[in-house]
């Protein structure tokens, strides 16, 4: 098995907007057309998720929604659209027309949203009833995996929610720090042409980020002047890449661990650190292989939709990894940029998807470089220190509990602050 591929194919796609309103939207797609749904007056649904899908949707803006946001808008487009082969794109066929149509189907009340606190990983079930049909489609393992799909209670498919094309995991979980740094140098021209196609559409949807007065915008024209190191440069193209899709800019990017933000620092700061230092572009496109690899394998003890801020841990770890690798292939010295990273930001929880995204991207930034300077130099914390262990696997495995256990009741309490102020604003 190809680990890089399996992972640049299951992990590293263009996605338009927010992953899980895109994949929630897809759910309903599917439930809307198995039904054959027309008749939107006469129509109910319930869409169950898990408490990281429902925080993650809760407030980011949708693309080509004149501002819109939330996953119940989601849901109501999925049902007007009705394309799921358009899967990360779907909200490409959004428009004025469609937003007023969802707009009425909210306003009816017929759409109703729930939680299921029992569910740690990406989950989505959408039953819908219309005209003496009904149909349930669920998603699970993946955010685009369907493991459940019925027609009147007839099933149409249903298979094991652990997706055979995700069992690379189990695999990744295994490998060592010097396994995945080996991977990453396995990168073929084809490998290495994905990924710079990745970096380009990051590096447009950041001119775009700029074009509006957001995080970046705001930090560009009053610290550029004072700042013009290619660490700053980097971390205002990815808080603007950020600040563009997490205020619904029609344009995609490319994601890392299922995670366009992750996606936009696992890339850019790597891309623009390289060309600054006058790296060779293959050892800065392998750099950023390894970034992917990091972040998918901290992704597989975290969850898709960990407690603990994928930008900072996750992707934070594999840009570190990406500019000490572009410093000297020393494993061991990559590895400590990794834990350097996690003893840093290790506690930085996240409180869902939406434009201020941005300044904990800029953070994730800061640290990957701090953290790889400091690897350089053959620096990293004590392994007696916090939770920082005695191998990367060990950190990544601490940092996994203190994620799934210690902060067990962290998505509730987020999830209750957003539900107060939602109904204050009505």
């Amino acid at each position: 098995m190809n680990l890089l591929k399996e992972v640049l194919k299951n992990e590293v796609y263009p996605a338009l907007g927010c992953t899980e309103p895109v994949a929630l939207a897809y759910a309903c797609a599917i439930a809307a057309k198995t039904v054959k749904l027309k008749d939107f007056s006469v129509f109910s649904a319930v869409i169950t998720t898990d408490p990281g899908t429902y925080k993650n949707g809760f407030a980011v803006k949708l693309p080509n929604s004149g501002g819109e946001a939330g996953n119940i808008m989601a849901c109501a487009l999925g049902f007007l659209i009705q394309k799921p082969e358009m899967k990360y794109s779907i909200f490409a066929s959004a428009g004025p027309e469609t937003i007023k149509k969802a707009k009425a189907i909210l306003a009816s009340g017929r759409i109703k949203l729930k939680i299921d606190y029992t569910k740690k990983d990406f989950f989505a079930e959408v039953s819908i009833k219309s005209m003496g049909k009904s149909a349930v489609c669920v998603l699970s393992s993946g955010h685009f995996n369907v493991t459940f799909l019925s027609l009147n209670g007839r099933i149409i498919k249903k298979k094991n929610s652990e997706n055979k094309q995700q069992l690379y995991r189990e695999f990744l979980k295994e490998y060592s720090f010097k396994d995945l740094v080996l991977e990453a140098q396995k990168a073929d021209k084809k490998d290495l042409a994905y990924i710079k196609k990745g970096v380009l559409m990051n590096l447009f949807a950041a001119k775009k980020g700029l074009e509006n007065t957001a995080t970046a915008a705001a930090l560009s024209k009053r610290l550029l002047k004072e700042d013009s190191t290619a660490v700053f440069k980097a971390k205002i193209q990815a808080a603007a890449a950020t600040d563009a899709r997490m205020g619904g800019t029609p344009i995609p990017v490319m994601s890392s661990g299922q995670s366009g933000n992750q996606g936009v620092v696992a890339t850019i700061l790597p891309w623009i650190y390289g060309l600054e230092n006058k790296k060779e572009e293959r050892l800065i496109l392998e750099s950023i292989a390894l970034a992917h690899l990091v972040n998918a394998y901290i992704k597989t003890f975290l969850g898709e939709l960990s407690p603990i801020c994928g930008c900072a841990v996750s992707s934070g770890a594999g840009a570190a990894c990406a500019l000490a690798y572009q410093n000297g292939k020393d494993w061991k010295n990559i590895e400590k940029a990794a834990n350097n990273v996690i003893a840093d930001l290790g506690g930085m929880f996240c409180d869902g998807a939406k434009s201020s995204c941005a300044l904990k991207v800029a953070s994730a930034c800061d640290c990957a470089h701090r953290s790889a300077v400091l690897a350089m130099q053959g620096w990293a914390p004590e392994k007696m220190e916090g939770f920082i262990g005695h191998t990367f696997s060990e950190t990544v495995k601490n940092l996994a509990r203190l994620s799934i256990v210690g902060m067990s009741a962290v998505d509730s309490i987020i999830i209750e602050t957003m539900a107060q102020k939602a109904a204050c604003s009505r």
